[in-house]
């Protein structure tokens, strides 16, 4: 039977199923968190009922304006065309064709799961990134998939099979079992949880009386320690050591969970048109990456990770990853024989042979643009000894620290791909297709003139962390040359 053809508009129009009232009733609380501040100042001030009352004002404008949007908000599925209908005073009505749609990514939170339902974005590659402009915010599960698939078939790519036994049973191209989840938290070291304190030290310290980062807030609470205070005072030095190794067990167990959450059940899958990633424990992710895309590749380690034969692999895309931006992470932590179906099925490889090494140069003129700091540093051993000398033990770590990256930064240009290898502490080794290139700049500084060399920006459409990329410090004429070729090579 001939399918009929169905326009947007001729299609019945559909809502968000109504349990979204619940699920998305945490994102309109956090819109109305400027709130949240006067309801503890009020009740720190003992004004309790004054801070009941506020709060349940608050409570019941989000949920008052949730069910405002859920009311307004439709959408028409067409045979060609998504249109979605929105706004209460001002209405927009957006179309979507689904030959713009690069693909459809299926997210679920922690009580989407729990209701059985999910959202689902559409990936147009409109200009800016914003993957908003096509978003479903809480549908049911059934027909989020149902959805993707009818795209999916009106572009001519195959369905993603979700749930069926093949789908589960097929060999992933990469996946992370429990234990390589948490090994990854242990290298994520993280101290994210201070900054999140010291925010709210910021915001609400005062009316709380909690201020961990002010030294009188820890001397007024020896001083009501008691017996403690005593003891404390006594070894002070065991405290501090005690103090040093409770700030990294906590930056150990901040990193863990926060990798956990993410990337638990990592899974990453080839399919009829690109690389499709599952990962998460509360909130469960489902994105495709079109290897058509696919711009450059980063691969990422350092000291400690690279001892132990560990990678992280990120791809740089004109399709938009969950956070908004174009840098997808593909291998969190793999090995490098791990790395290399990722890179076959792109078409590239690990780099092999000799690097090109960029000039001397790129450590002498870090150091001069450090020569007034380090004046400074002298004048200031001389008058306030402790101060100076510690100035220049920093200065002296970050002088080494380039010295050992500039003997990892290096280059090698081949028929088809540029490879560039820098950084000691954070390593990078970029594998950039010559095809990708959409840019290349000399680029000088007057220091750099001084020593006749400059460096090389090449600019790649996409991505977010790293969608310009550097070859630093070499002598000019080579770095016209390798400029020159580059300009060949993709023109």
């Amino acid at each position: 039977m001939t399918e009929v053809a169905l326009s947007a508009d001729e299609a019945p129009p559909e809502r968000l199923h109504p349990l979204m009232l619940l699920s998305g009733l945490g994102g309109s609380l956090r819109g109305v968190a400027g709130g949240y501040a006067g309801i503890g100042y009020l009740a720190a001030t003992g004004r309790l009922d004054t801070a009941l009352i506020l709060g349940a004002l608050l409570l019941a404008g989000a949920i008052v304006s949730l069910l405002v949007y859920w009311r307004r908000f439709t959408f028409r599925v067409g045979t060609d065309e998504l249109r979605i209908d929105s706004g209460l005073i001002s209405r927009t009505h957006r179309s979507i064709p689904f030959d713009r749609v690069q693909d459809v990514d299926i997210t679920q939170g922690p009580l989407q799961r729990l209701l059985g339902l999910a959202s689902v974005t559409f990936d147009t590659g409109a200009s800016g990134g914003s993957k908003e402009e096509g978003a479903l915010n809480g549908i049911a599960v059934a027909r989020a998939h149902a959805l993707r698939d009818h795209v999916r078939a009106r572009r001519g790519q195959a369905p993603a099979a979700v749930g069926t036994d093949a789908a589960e049973d097929a060999r992933p191209l990469f996946a992370m079992d429990l234990r390589r989840v948490l090994t990854a938290g242990v290298f994520n070291f993280s101290l994210a949880i201070f900054a999140g304190l010291f925010g709210l030290t910021q915001t609400m310290g005062d009316v709380i009386g909690f201020e961990p980062f002010e030294r009188q807030f820890w001397t007024d609470l020896l001083a009501n320690a008691g017996p403690l205070t005593g003891f404390v005072q006594d070894h002070r030095f065991g405290a501090a050591f005690a103090g040093l190794l409770l700030l990294v067990l906590v930056g150990l167990l901040t990193g863990i969970a926060r990798t956990l959450a993410r990337d638990f059940r990592f899974r990453l899958d080839r399919t009829g048109t690109g690389l499709r990633r599952r990962r998460g424990l509360f909130t469960l992710t489902d994105v495709t990456l079109p290897l058509r895309r696919v711009q450059a590749a980063l691969i990422l380690t350092g000291p400690v990770r690279e001892r132990f034969g560990w990678r992280e692999l990120k791809l740089q895309s004109l399709a938009q990853d969950q956070g908004g931006g174009g840098d997808h992470q593909v291998a969190p932590l793999a090995r490098d024989e791990e790395l290399q179906p990722i890179l076959a099925e792109l078409g590239w490889q690990l780099p092999q042979g000799p690097l090109q090494p960029v000039s001397k140069a790129y450590v002498w003129t870090f150091c001069l643009a450090l020569l007034p700091v380090l004046l400074i540093a002298l004048v200031q051993a001389a008058v306030l000894a402790p101060l100076g000398l510690l100035t220049l033990a920093l200065l002296g770590l970050v002088v080494a620290a380039r010295w050992l990256g500039w003997r990892r930064t290096a280059f090698a240009l081949g028929d088809d791909q540029l490879l560039v290898r820098g950084g000691w502490w954070q390593r990078r080794t970029l594998l950039l297709p010559l095809q990708s290139v959409q840019s290349v700049d000399l680029t000088e500084n007057f220091i750099g003139r001084r020593f006749g060399t400059a460096g090389i920006r090449i600019g790649v459409a996409g991505g977010s962390g790293f969608s310009a990329h550097v070859i630093p410090s070499l002598p000019r004429e080579k770095a016209s040359q390798v400029r020159n070729a580059l300009l060949s090579r993709f023109a």
